[in-house]
């Protein structure tokens, strides 16, 4: 396997975006969606949301997309971490961790201390995978409205 190169995208990367979020899509077992190359660049043009790619042979294996979310209680942000997906191929490999190593990397850059990502109770291998990587579980219920 050829080195794994992570990079974090900006609307240069439109294009490269709109692969990586379809990988991500079926990773997840989803359709690939019908996002234009407009709406990703429209994304990446945002300062408040980050994607990371992983990139073997320029080719994107994996990905992250997070949300810098600023907090009403104090003057500073929070990065959540909302997606994560690695190619079934390549997982087991540290390439996940290397997605967010690098997304907590550059949040503590920008002075972001705190990084969260939820996961679902019954996800097992992702309550394992982010207790690996030092993460401490917070007991929460997510509520979700759908119309």
């Amino acid at each position: 396997m050829s080195a794994i190169r992570i990079k974090k995208l900006t609307t240069d990367d439109a294009e490269l975006a709109h692969s990586l979020f379809a990988v991500m899509a079926s990773v997840f077992g989803e359709g690939a969606g019908s996002t234009s190359l407009e709406y990703v660049a429209s994304l990446l043009s945002r300062d408040d949301f980050w994607a990371l790619a992983a990139l073997a042979d320029g080719e994107p294996i994996a990905g992250l997309s997070a949300f810098v979310l600023p907090l009403t209680r104090a003057k500073r942000a929070e990065l959540l971490i909302y997606d994560i997906a690695v190619l079934p191929a390549h997982q087991r490999r540290g390439v996940g961790r290397q997605l967010v190593e690098t997304a907590v990397g550059l949040a503590t850059e920008r002075g972001i201390a705190t990084t969260w990502v939820p996961a679902e109770n019954a996800d097992a291998h992702a309550l394992e995978f982010y207790r690996s990587l030092g993460g401490v579980p917070t007991a929460a219920t997510v509520f979700t409205f759908s119309r």
